[in-house]
């Protein structure tokens, strides 16, 4: 079955962690986010009206979003590709204070996400606070769960952490293009569509995490949400197969 959200445009304002000290880019720096950023927004819009999207499992997830506000992780290589599908619905998500993050952070910001800052070695308590204000608001929220800077595939707790706190269903995702240009270079294996490639969305059905959830069982979710995301690998490699 597909089947395909509406994209709405949020005017919420933008999630902001508390203020922290932060190393500033310089002014090149901040230039070459603001230009090279805007520049990738307008390729990621050239190549993304062009994909074709098939959905799988989206009536399962319209059952965890009829709850409210989810929590959505995801691996960090599909951004571009998951930016697209979830355009301006404001989504909020974590991003850091380097210069990868900024340019990261202003090609979504263009794409009607919105952005709570902070990293794992810096600020991410203060954005996990922001994230969840703002799902109280009535955001989504999403995470590169294997990011910033990996291990490829491996997922951190940060969702489980703010899936307990707001009492929100954790939605894990795949975006699969059949074809695509892939960065092997880099760490994450960054993955670019072709344009007109066919596109699969896979969603795994919710996890729930109690709110009185001790270190254990946070461990063992955050195990859950490690084996729905790798299944959802697996379905997107038989797809690919199935295509040819």
């Amino acid at each position: 079955m597909t089947q395909s959200p509406n994209h709405s445009i949020t005017d919420r304002p933008i999630a902001r962690s508390a203020d922290h000290p932060v190393k500033e880019l310089s002014r090149w720096q901040r230039f070459l986010v603001w230009f090279l950023g805007g520049l990738a927004a307008a390729v990621v819009r050239l190549i993304g009206v062009t994909l074709r999207w098939e959905v799988y499992g989206w009536d399962q997830y319209q059952t965890a979003r009829a709850r409210g506000p989810v929590v959505h992780a995801f691996w960090h290589n599909e951004t571009l590709a998951a930016a697209w599908y979830w355009r301006y619905q404001g989504v909020v998500v974590m991003s850091g204070y380097n210069f990868d993050a900024r340019f990261t952070a202003r090609v979504i910001g263009i794409l009607g996400y919105e952005i709570a800052r902070g990293s794992a070695s810096r600020g991410a308590a203060r954005a996990l606070v922001a994230m969840a204000q703002a799902m109280r608001r009535g955001h989504d929220t999403a995470f590169t769960i294997d990011g910033p800077r990996g291990p490829r595939h491996v997922a951190k707790a940060g969702a489980v952490m703010l899936a307990k706190a707001v009492q929100a269903p954790l939605i894990c995702f795949h975006t699969r293009p059949a074809r695509a240009w892939v960065f092997s270079k880099s760490w994450d294996r960054t993955e670019i569509p072709k344009p007109f490639s066919r596109m699969a969305l896979f969603l795994a059905p919710a996890i729930l995490v109690p709110q009185d959830a001790d270190d254990a069982a946070q461990a063992r979710k955050l195990a859950e949400m490690q084996a729905a995301l790798d299944d959802l690998v697996r379905q997107g490699d038989e797809w690919q197969k199935r295509i040819g």
